[in-house]
């Protein structure tokens, strides 16, 4: 099965876990916000992945959607306070007003905190006939993917930077944790739930640390090949604000050289993974790269 009729497969399932967690008791502002920046048309590329990879190795992709709910939830909230006049002040997100010009940034604020606590409350409640010890890995998995040592650390390091010029080893590093860190989670929690070997695993991690660095070169490029509407939001935002950069420290082709090169090493990673498992079916995952061409999402 290709990648565009898996996510077709799982699609509807998804969603309707990913809104039948939030309930029905909280305010109404607070709810509708959630639901608003939750419901906001993204790819819902980390849970997508998260199943996917449990399919590429012949696992009932039902085994994922309680974590693949998880990393959207963190992932949600992580754009609601991204987008917040402290931190890159955008008013618009895919097409779309920024949640605190929906409605206000206090409660802007606080639906992403309810989005953040939210994820834990679910993913420490498991799922029907779920190991307790393999709930509570889980946790510990996406706490470190989006907390201090992963996505806020990288969003800490990123404001840091606005008045720096960094190395291009800087900004990988930056990114491995902004960028990357949940999308390792998204790969690594299918690891833990299919107990696969300590090399397998290994490969997981080259692959997601890879992808995860040329989906932000990706989206550094369109920020200045791409128009607004393209994008959805205002271009070319991080070069009026000064912002370290691939185009800015590469250049344009030196950056779509790059994206070229991570796009090999994750490739690379999925070569290893069949050699290492006759049960790994590579298609989905290799399909999943399509996501880091330049011409992905136009039109």
């Amino acid at each position: 099965m290709d990648l565009k009729n898996f996510c077709q497969s799982v699609d509807s399932e998804l969603e309707a876990a990913l809104i039948d967690h939030l309930g029905q008791d909280s305010q109404d502002s607070l709810l509708a916000s959630m639901r608003y920046s939750l419901e906001n048309g993204g790819k819902r590329l980390r849970p997508s992945l998260l199943l996917a990879t449990l399919a590429s190795f012949g696992y009932d992709y039902h085994l994922g959607l309680t974590p693949a709910c998880a990393v959207e939830y963190i992932h949600t909230y992580s754009l609601i306070h991204d987008d917040l006049p402290a931190m890159d002040n955008d008013d618009y997100r895919r097409g779309q007003l920024t949640n605190h010009k929906k409605f206000d940034e206090a409660t802007a604020i606080l639906a992403g905190d309810a989005l953040l606590t939210l994820a834990f409350q679910v993913l420490s409640q498991g799922q029907e006939d779920s190991d307790p010890k393999l709930s509570l890995q889980l946790v510990q998995l996406l706490a470190q993917a989006a907390g201090k040592s992963g996505m806020v650390d990288g969003q800490v390091m990123d404001m840091a930077s606005e008045e720096k010029h960094l190395t291009i080893e800087e900004l990988k590093g930056l990114h491995g944790k902004k960028t990357g860190a949940l999308i390792h989670f998204a790969l690594m929690a299918p690891a833990l739930i299919m107990d696969l070997s300590q090399a397998a695993q290994e490969s997981l991690a080259t692959y997601a640390k890879h992808f995860g660095i040329a989906y932000q070169i990706q989206n550094d490029l369109q920020e200045v090949m791409w128009t607004d509407e393209e994008r959805g939001k205002k271009s070319h935002g991080d070069q009026d604000s000064d912002k370290n950069t691939y185009p800015s420290l590469l250049g344009k082709e030196g950056a779509l050289d790059a994206l070229a090169s991570e796009r090999g090493a994750c490739q690379a990673a999925l070569d290893d993974l069949s050699k290492q498992s006759e049960d790994f079916d590579p298609q989905l995952l290799t399909d999943f790269l399509n996501y880091l061409s330049m011409d992905y999402g136009k039109g």
